[in-house]
């Protein structure tokens, strides 16, 4: 399981162009509201980006309600008129990426929401990917390796366990910026690794046994320097 990252500059500057690409199609009249968008090939080739650079785009859209994933059926672009597709497609691009802050408090919240969850409803397939990332979190740690990604990498797991797909979505988005901004915001003390070992063991435990509350509870535990670093307690 490997988390790949790009740069804050490449993957803006990529996601734009194909967002201002998709604008293009839809004002010279290639593309409807309601329209089925063409297949991730063909765009690809149109735009010149890869398949996964078009995905990134795409579930951004996806994420502003600018285009409509359906199960078995595509992605299709929303049933709004073209002036306001514009002006929200305008309004994406001029987005700033937010905070640091900002994102550590959404994380924050969102995963003593998922843990919760995550407790409830997990299944056998996620127990074993939580207990993979676990591992994996705790060699890195072992051998004084930078366990970043793979810190991440276990709370993804727990997201993914939520069964809840948007909650799941959001990490996602989120996590690569967290990523890529840990170290230069110095969030996360490498002293503090050892101890993260046992604080995800104790999540992973809650989780097993299908404790909602203890779950919840470990969570804001192992958050707490998160939790200073936020709300300066």
């Amino acid at each position: 399981m490997k988390l790949e990252v790009l740069t804050k500059n490449e993957n803006l500057t990529v996601q734009n162009s194909i967002i201002i690409g998709i604008r293009e199609l839809i004002n010279y009249k290639n593309l409807e509201p309601g329209d089925k968008l063409p297949s991730e090939r063909m765009l690809s080739e149109k735009f010149e980006v890869s398949r996964s650079n078009l995905r990134e785009a795409i579930q951004k859209l996806e994420f502003y309600g600018l285009l409509i994933s359906k199960p078995q059926s595509g992605t299709f672009v929303a049933d709004i008129g073209v002036i306001a597709l514009n002006g929200m497609i305008e309004d994406i691009l001029r987005l700033e990426d937010p905070d640091f802050k900002s994102l550590v408090e959404t994380r924050i919240l969102l995963e003593l929401k998922t843990v919760r969850l995550a407790a409830l409803r997990r299944t056998d397939e996620d127990l074993a990917q939580l207990k993979e990332a676990l591992e994996a979190y705790k060699i890195k740690v072992e051998n004084g390796e930078d366990a970043v990604q793979e810190d991440l990498l276990f709370h993804l797991a727990v997201a993914k366990a939520s069964g809840n797909s948007t909650m799941n979505t959001f990490m996602l988005i989120i996590t690569p910026e967290i990523i890529t901004n840990f170290e230069k915001y110095h969030v996360c003390d490498t002293n503090l690794s050892q101890k993260g070992i046992n604080e995800h063991q104790d999540i992973y435990d809650a989780i097993l046994n299908q404790n909602p509350k203890l779950a919840k509870q470990k969570m804001k535990v192992h958050f707490k320097t998160l939790y200073q670093y936020c709300y300066n307690i």
